[in-house]
């Protein structure tokens, strides 16, 4: 790639979850000094922005411009080795930036987790990603790197005590405590009026290989459910599940990432991903109850009338975010089950400290963009969409562990 101005440049600067990977890129770019800029539409938001960010030695550049101005997309991408993206809606603000990225060989990350939008990128631009070199990282937070690359961490344990994958990996949320922000609001609610007016939408999301490349969209797992019709049993966890809302969209992550690196994983590999409760009446009760709350809340929100209630009065804004206690007290934990072929059970385990919504996400954004712009050597793979954990895997963990609170650890073989 030719010398260009600035090493990393964030884009969608000023939103909540933006405003929080600023202040982490700017720290870590002044530690390894590496040539930063912010970027967003609003100039009087993104000088704010930079006088509240770490002082390093030079100012920070700023970058103005609209995320459909093409041109400007364009000209922005081809000053860039690296552009991190945390405006969303992506299916809405995000299309532009990623068709000049491709065209312009520049690496690039966001946090979506929508996973019509991501299929329709990968669509139009994968044949010209290969081109250009230019490595597009999908799903760069919360959603989906702790589900992505902890089956990764577990298969990997796995071929080395046993000498082959899990044929089965059981993703399970055992604590979840945050917020969530204006943005991740803004995603949901775009969905649900893509729902509408789409007449794809919903069989796409329920394609559990729908992410996967053509002619590798089958598979052992049936349907991906936003929101099951029963509860279930864990015995291997010995706890009763419940749903969990980001399960559909991480697990199509997870099987791209099969698909894509040439299934490490095997063809006949199965994945699910739900929260867990406790054993007995009261966690058959409290599944029980997620389960019926959330799908009364998914009605409300398919019906215009109650969506716009409760957007109006319960959703947070845009620009709006868990407040500062919550960011820095949140915390959560996901246990990954992996059954071998002869049924010995390897378990992992994976955990992150802050609000899992903006501040953990902020900080696994700001490693992988790191990641893209620092281990050109030692990332393998090609110009092409990729996920976190075929893209930059062991890379990633690594630094997502030692700079952004989480942690990887085998817990225990039944």
């Amino acid at each position: 790639m030719t010398e260009r101005a600035f090493d990393i440049v964030l884009w969608g600067a000023t939103g909540a979850t933006g405003r929080r990977a600023a202040r982490h890129l700017a720290r870590r770019c002044d530690d390894r000094r590496l040539r930063l800029a912010i970027g967003g539409r609003n100039r009087e938001k993104l000088e704010a922005l930079r006088h509240d960010l770490p002082k390093g030695g030079t100012p920070l550049p700023v970058l103005v411009g609209d995320s459909h101005d093409t041109a400007f997309m364009a000209e922005m991408a081809a000053r860039a080795r690296v552009i991190a993206s945390t405006a969303g809606p992506f299916a809405l603000y995000g299309s532009e930036l990623v068709a000049a990225c491709v065209e312009n060989g520049t690496q690039y990350c966001d946090l979506t987790a929508e996973p019509q939008w991501m299929r329709a990128m990968i669509d139009a631009h994968e044949e010209k990603a290969r081109e250009t070199g230019a490595r597009i990282v999908h799903s760069c937070g919360h959603d989906s790197i702790p589900s992505d690359l902890g089956v990764q961490f577990l298969q990997d344990a796995a071929l080395a005590r046993f000498g082959g994958p899990c044929k089965r990996v059981a993703t399970r949320v055992t604590r979840l405590k945050g917020g969530f922000s204006g943005g991740t609001a803004a995603s949901f609610l775009n969905a649900m009026r893509l729902r509408e007016s789409d007449p794809d939408f919903d069989r796409l999301s329920a394609d559990p290989y729908a992410l996967c490349p053509d002619g590798e969209r089958e598979g052992p797992d049936g349907p991906d459910r936003m929101m099951p019709v029963r509860v279930t049993w864990d015995a291997d966890m010995q706890a009763w599940t419940k749903p969990y809302f980001m399960g559909p969209m991480n697990s199509k992550v997870v099987r791209r990432t099969n698909a894509i690196m040439g299934y490490p994983y095997g063809r006949d590999f199965r994945y699910e991903e739900t929260g867990l409760t406790r054993s007995g009446i009261g966690g058959w009760w409290a599944a029980m109850s997620s389960m019926l709350f959330g799908r009364l809340f998914l009605t409300a929100m398919a019906i215009p009338a109650t969506r716009g209630f409760l957007q109006r009065n319960m959703l947070p804004k845009s620009g709006e975010g868990p407040s500062k206690e919550v960011r820095e007290t949140g915390s959560y934990e996901i246990v990954l089950v992996g059954e071998m072929p002869n049924g010995t059970i390897l378990k992992a385990r994976v955990t992150g400290q802050g609000d899992p919504g903006v501040r953990s996400t902020t900080l696994m954004l700001t490693e992988a963009a790191l990641c893209l712009a620092e281990d050109q050597d030692g990332i393998s793979v090609g110009g092409r969409f990729w996920t976190p954990a075929a893209a930059m895997g062991g890379l990633l963990r690594d630094r997502i562990t030692k700079h952004a609170g989480m942690s990887f650890e085998l817990t225990d073989t039944l």
